[in-house]
């Protein structure tokens, strides 16, 4: 066994071969020209003052005089050179900087492409090796390098920017910084060169830094920063098992119903976002005790769905109680207000029971409880009906069967045991009934077995009449038990159903995810995904694709199944284009046969998965939807990233045969003077008249340029058999 020294020293060893993660500071900004750099280095310089090792590793300054000046006194580490197209272009050292390895290192514009020949494409990605290397960094950002912002950038400038990083990376920084400035400000510097430089500012102003432009910028970056923030605050409340919300920033909950009214729940919370500029949030508790009718589901997703497009986010939630998932909700996520439906009048059995307005007021703490008139919360009519299993002749039969059994062995037993006895056997009876056929049947055989059992076995025998009060009592006690059994057994009954569909649906995101990362070629990915679907969804899929930007094709999957190829091509052009889904159950193309649903990655469509279900079948099905959009989301993830991975793969092929072709040209070029050298002055001693009487000399010549000639086409041969073997 260690010893307690023994372990330190391996917990001292282990720390020592992977060195903590550094942490990242960005210096976020709207545009440039707002102060990031400049920022950063005033805090370096602070850093610096004490004692940290901070080094300089890349840094723009624009030549700008300010940020120039500030440069002085840090250790700045040379830039690494490459030639790109005879042109020499400076970048990052990577190597050095961890070579070097500074406590703290200055890497300016993280969305920077690097140069090809470089080790990684993006400068972000010498940032996160610099972190796992344990180095702090310090780095810059504008808003519209943000991946997500991108689009609208280019919506609001017009201007489509190219160099962007994932969001992902910025939200594992460990500090952002706002670095703001007012328009007119920005404006002002820009007029004063302190920005650009000559003609280039006069650009800047004309075109991208106009008044319109910098304060839609300007907001954009504030709400980056408030959003990242408010990530970090719900991590560190998370990582330290903190439950109450902080009240910091308003965001809302509104909890719908399958109620037809529900629908102007959804409507107001858009005003309020619209007039409070908050976030909100739709949610939907599924309580598993409560079977809700397919109308009722489409309802339901429709409601989620207009939500989507009014800029709401939407959540289904699973719980027994409907207050008490909403408030663990609500307190994960750090809601504010929890908007719901005012119930339109008392209901009897609000007297006897709490209602979810009463239960959500005594439990919501801190958090704020708002009602909304029109909508019912439980809506009642719709659910209590829901509860109920269809009427089915052959469940009725069943029910029969079973009381006309346990009658039987009752009359068997009557004579060797006590009555009491008797009415466990249709207690039995009940709860089996309730667990095949539900609760409505339950119910009718509680009823029925107190009136048979009243009938054969209860004095006087032949009628319905009750000779002793405590067999009365028995009867009431005997139906109330047989209610109560037979509804929590129904109960247990659907809540095994649901918890079955989540372990199938769990069980088939785990297969389809398992398969998929055991492979990166992106044909293997798309045959994989549609064997998943296929298999759990019983119906033909088909995966088209785009081959070029207007040409889409069906490439993979059940062609048999296209009963029109070109109707279909059109469907999912439609698809690609607009990023969203269509066909049969969606609001556009409904007529369609399939269903087609993007492929989306986070860049772009990469093609379109198409389901063909039978005529009979209900394709909106929420439940349904839901898993084929987790299935068609991994797909697409997987994808992306094999493709990314080709795309990598290709450039680096690339960029290494255009460094042997570069190569075989430079030493071809080295090679070659000589031999022409020597053939133009063997030729010109050759056209000399004293040269041509004497043969030896004459022969002696051809000879050489012949040698010279047969080494030039030699270089050729190599050089060609070289060339051809790279691009190999």
């Amino acid at each position: 066994m260690d010893t307690p020294s023994d372990i330190n020293d391996i917990l001292t060893a282990a720390k020592a071969e992977k060195p903590l993660r550094g942490k990242l500071k960005i210096f976020f900004g709207a545009m440039a020209g707002v102060g990031k750099t400049y920022s950063m280095l005033e805090a370096a310089k602070v850093r610096k003052k004490e004692g940290v090792d901070v080094v300089v590793g890349y840094v723009e300054t624009h030549k700008r005089v300010e940020t120039e000046a500030l440069l002085q006194g840090f250790e700045t580490l040379p830039h690494k050179k490459i030639m790109y197209r005879n042109i020499d272009l400076v970048e990052f050292d990577i190597d050095a900087a961890l070579k070097r390895h500074p406590a703290l290192i200055l890497v300016d514009e993280l969305a920077h492409t690097n140069v090809p020949g470089s080790r990684n494409l993006k400068r972000w990605q010498d940032v996160d090796e610099l972190l796992d290397a344990g180095i702090d960094v310090y780095t810059t950002l504008n808003v519209q390098h943000c991946e997500s912002a991108n689009d609208i950038v280019a919506g609001i400038t017009g201007v489509i920017v190219k160099e962007t990083l994932p969001d992902t990376f910025l939200e594992q920084a460990d500090d952002v910084e706002l670095i703001d400035l007012p328009p007119e400000d920005l404006l002002k510097r820009l007029k004063d060169g302190k920005v650009y430089l000559g003609d280039q500012a006069e650009r800047a102003i004309g075109n991208f830094f106009q008044i319109g432009n910098l304060i839609a910028l300007r907001q954009l970056a504030l709400q980056h920063t408030s959003r990242i923030v408010d990530a970090r605050m719900r991590s560190y409340k998370k990582t330290y098992a903190i439950s109450k919300v902080w009240n910091v920033r308003d965001r809302f909950l509104i909890s719908i119903s399958p109620s037809p009214t529900a629908v102007r729940l959804v409507r107001a919370g858009k005003r309020i976002s619209a007039s409070l500029g908050v976030e909100w949030i739709v949610a939907f508790v599924d309580n598993p005790s409560q079977v809700v009718t397919p109308k009722d589901r489409s309802r339901v997703t429709d409601m989620m769905r207009l939500a989507e497009k009014l800029g709401a986010e939407t959540v289904t939630l699973s719980g027994s109680s409907v207050s008490d998932t909403l408030i663990e909700y609500a307190r994960t996520r750090n809601i504010t207000k929890i908007i719901v439906g005012k119930p339109a009048a008392k209901r009897f059995r609000d007297i006897f029971a709490s209602s979810i307005i009463d239960e959500l007021a005594h439990k919501c703490g801190e958090i704020d409880l708002y009602l909304i008139s029109g909508e019912n919360p439980e809506a009642i009519p719709e659910i209590r009906m829901a509860k109920l299993r269809p009427f089915s002749l052959k469940d009725a039969v069943w029910t029969a069967c079973v009381l006309m059994v346990c009658t039987m062995v009752s009359a068997f037993l009557s004579h060797y045991v006590h009555l009491i006895n008797l009415i466990m056997i249709y207690l039995l009876g009940v709860i089996w009934i309730a667990y095949r056929f539900g609760r409505r049947y339950a119910m009718i055989a509680a009823v029925l077995s107190v009136l048979v059992f009243d009938y054969f076995f209860v004095p006087p025998f032949g009628t319905f009449e009750v000779a002793d009060v405590q067999y009365f009592i028995t009867l009431i006690v005997m139906l109330i038990v047989g209610a109560v059994i037979g509804s929590l057994t129904g109960r247990l009954r659907q809540q095994t159903i649901t918890m079955r569909l989540h372990e199938s649906m769990s069980g088939a995101m785990y297969r389809l995810n398992r398969d998929l990362a055991k492979t990166s070629d992106p044909d293997n990915i798309i045959t994989i995904a549609i064997e998943h679907i296929r298999e759990f969804f019983k119906y033909p899929v088909i995966v088209f694709t785009r081959e070029k930007e207007s040409d889409i094709t069906a490439r993979f999957g059940d062609f048999k199944s296209l009963t029109s190829a070109e109707k279909a091509e059109a469907v999912a052009h439609w698809v690609i284009e607009h990023k969203k889904p269509a066909g049969k159950g969606t609001d556009t193309l409904p007529g369609a046969r399939g269903i087609y649903l993007p492929l989306a990655g986070s860049e772009k469509v990469l093609g379109v998965i198409a389901l063909y279900p039978d005529e009979k079948s209900v394709p909106d099905d929420p439940d349904k939807m839901h898993i084929l959009e987790m299935f068609v989301n991994q797909s697409s993830l997987a994808l992306e990233g094999a493709l990314r991975a080709r795309a990598v793969i290709k450039a680096e092929s690339e960029i290494e045969t255009e460094r042997l072709r570069n190569m075989l040209l430079a030493t071809f070029s080295l090679d070659l003077p000589g031999p022409l050298k020597v053939i133009r002055e063997a030729t010109e001693i050759l056209l000399k008249p004293e040269t041509a009487g004497d043969i030896s000399k004459r022969n002696e010549l051809i000879q050489t340029i012949r040698s010279e000639a047969e080494r030039l086409n030699k270089l050729s041969v190599e050089m060609t058999a070289t060339l051809v073997e790279t691009k190999q």
